[in-house]
């Protein structure tokens, strides 16, 4: 017999075995079941911590087996087999979509072409890098394109609650088997870490090719090799790529394309707009700034002045005016780090390290964006552009450029919390983690109304719930704008294929499907089973 048990207990007490079991066989007697001491096996699953009202407990749950042997770790594993290229399909992005869409495929023995127009990580850390200290932004390989996707270099969360897109359980367990701590099996948010994640990656990336996957690294996808049907509707039977490093254009042939490309690939859309404009449909995202504490700030305040040996989390929402504004990817003892894709734009977002003891922990804070709250001149744009559904992206293009104009190459906008709340300049700026650095600007001036008027309502609203956080050591820095996409790419929800072309399967971020890590791996898992039973049926 498996019984779920959780328990409550304070922090002095989570570590004293047996005063956890005694409380587990005080549950089950509770619960009326019977059972023997001998024969009970509590395993650990997952722990919380809740600090409200001033008090601090831990929840812990527990998976008890009585009379019975624990699942093992490698139950929760698939089953990969080595793909001898009788069937290939081109998975163009290397991020949680296309990897897992990859090791998916591999159970069913067909041949994943991975297709990543940034490079490897080693590479993408020296890119990144000299975003930081030489303001050079090379538009391939940067935080958002590269191996692993927009999360190996930002933060490594592995938080959702998509519990309806698949088994969460199997994702973290191949992280996990792949070099994650298994601690992620287990935290209630769990969290690789952006220094632990690279070597995930590679060593995914390792397995893919040892059972036949093939890389394309540095290779950008230009086009879609397409031929007719008797429906009338083009059918994808390959990709034209162009090696960003030496400019060689190259054709590769596939069964199907999986369309895994992540949220910042902008070109994408306007590939999809020249071949099936009525596949893209506008949806509903997200832009606004990040607010960077003093760690020590936030842990005092969620932890009640106690030391919990870990940095404070926090989760914040609001509804001003008719849209919601929250908290997005909150970085406890992390960082701010510049996420553009291009010169002449700015764009931020926020990681940590696996043991997150940054002195300064951030939050980007953004407002919902509806398409009724793009402005005309972008709608009109995206008429003569003969596809509507680009007017939130043409939006978000503007805003990254205007940020960038308030801005001194990568140095960002920034203004403090009181002096935004106050509307006037700030005559100095607090120390930041962003390296690139900070300019001092009247943000509340020029970000557009509809997003400054409510991040203005909203941290009055968090200061009242969360006492402190409105403080002179509160930094914003702008802009925040790729938390999703604004487009989404349109498919059948039984085939997962696209609606307007045969064979191509959008998944992920940047199909509009997902928003993280897991989710985004969850659907290119489902997107890849849809590919194999079209295939093998």
């Amino acid at each position: 017999m498996v019984t779920d048990i959780t328990l409550i207990v304070r922090p002095e007490e989570e570590k004293d075995n047996a005063l956890i079991l005694e409380k587990i066989q005080k549950e089950l007697k509770a619960k009326r079941i019977p059972f023997k001491q001998n024969d009970l096996s509590p395993v650990f699953v997952k722990k919380s911590i809740d600090a409200r009202r001033g008090h601090v407990k831990i929840n812990l749950r527990y998976k008890v087996y009585i009379g019975e042997k624990p699942a093992s770790a490698e139950d929760e594993l698939p089953h990969w087999k080595h793909a001898d290229g009788t069937q290939r399909v081109a998975v163009i992005g290397a991020g949680p979509a296309g990897l897992f869409g990859a090791l998916q495929l591999l159970e069913d023995g067909i041949m994943p072409i991975i297709i990543e127009r940034g490079s490897v990580t080693t590479q993408r850390k020296k890119d990144i890098a000299a975003i930081s200290t030489k303001g050079v932004v090379d538009e391939n390989s940067n935080y958002c394109f590269g191996e692993g996707g927009a999360g190996t270099f930002s933060d490594g969360k592995l938080y959702t609650r998509s519990n309806k897109r698949g088994n969460i359980s199997r994702i973290l367990h191949i992280f996990a088997a792949f070099g994650a701590n298994p601690s992620i099996l287990t935290d209630a948010h769990p969290h690789i870490g952006t220094d632990r994640l690279p070597a995930i990656i590679n060593a995914m990336r390792e397995k893919i090719i040892e059972l036949g996957g093939v890389f394309h690294f540095d290779s950008r996808c230009t086009g879609f090799l397409t031929e007719p049907t008797a429906s009338g509707q083009p059918r994808v039977t390959g990709v034209k790529i162009k090696n960003a490093k030496t400019g060689e254009e190259s054709e590769l042939t596939a069964d199907a394309v999986l369309l895994a490309t992540g949220h910042s690939a902008s070109d994408i859309y306007e590939l999809m707009a020249a071949i099936a404009p009525e596949s893209l449909t506008e949806k509903i995202f997200a832009v606004g700034v990040r607010v960077e504490h003093p760690r020590s700030l936030i842990d005092s305040i969620q932890f009640h002045g106690k030391a919990m040996g870990q940095a404070a989390e926090y989760k914040l929402t609001a509804q001003e005016n008719g849209r919601g504004v929250y908290s997005f990817c909150m970085c406890p003892g992390g960082f701010v780090v510049p996420s553009s894709t291009a010169p002449g734009q700015i764009v931020i977002n926020g990681m940590s390290s696996a043991a997150r003891n940054s002195r300064w922990s951030n939050s980007a804070i953004v407002v919902e964006t509806r398409p009724e709250d793009i402005p005309e001149e972008f709608r009109e744009k995206a008429d003569k552009a003969g596809c509507p559904a680009l007017a939130g992206l043409l939006w978000r293009n503007w805003l990254e450029a205007e940020t960038a104009a308030h801005g001194n190459g990568q140095q960002a906008p920034a203004q403090r919390l009181t002096d935004f709340l106050a509307k006037r300049l700030s005559q100095d700026l607090p120390r930041t983690s962003y390296t690139p650095g900070v300019v001092s600007s009247r943000l509340d001036q020029w970000l557009p109304p509809q997003i400054a008027e409510r991040l203005h309502a909203a941290f009055l609203d968090y200061d009242r719930n969360m006492h402190g956080f409105v403080c002179d050591d509160a930094l914003l820095l702008a802009s925040e704008t790729r938390t999703s996409t604004p487009v989404r790419i349109s498919r059948d929800a039984e085939t997962m294929e696209c609606v307007a072309v045969k064979r191509l399967y959008p998944a992920g971020e940047g199909s509009g499907y997902s928003g993280g890590i897991v989710s985004s791996a969850m659907d290119g898992e489902r997107a890849c089973r849809a590919i194999a039973k079209a295939l093998l049926s």
